[in-house]
């Protein structure tokens, strides 16, 4: 199983990692919002990763960090 952390402090919000999941493992987290304003990127289903790296090539600020 795969291990992601998040910078979400510096999350935007923009959900290209989650449309990029194969495995529906994230979400915009509904009830938070990060020090810019926007909604983080959180796991909701970690247990489902894969560990294919998709969402944190696709991230373009660059906060998402898989480890196998």
């Amino acid at each position: 199983m795969a291990k992601l952390t998040f910078k979400t402090d510096y999350c935007k919000g923009c959900g290209l990692c989650v449309d990029v999941c194969p495995k529906d493992v994230l979400r915009l987290a509904p009830d938070k919002i990060n020090k810019k304003g926007h909604h983080p990127v959180e796991a909701a289903n970690p247990d489902q990763c894969i560990g294919c790296g998709s969402c944190a090539i696709m991230c373009p600020d660059s906060i998402i960090k898989v480890e196998r």
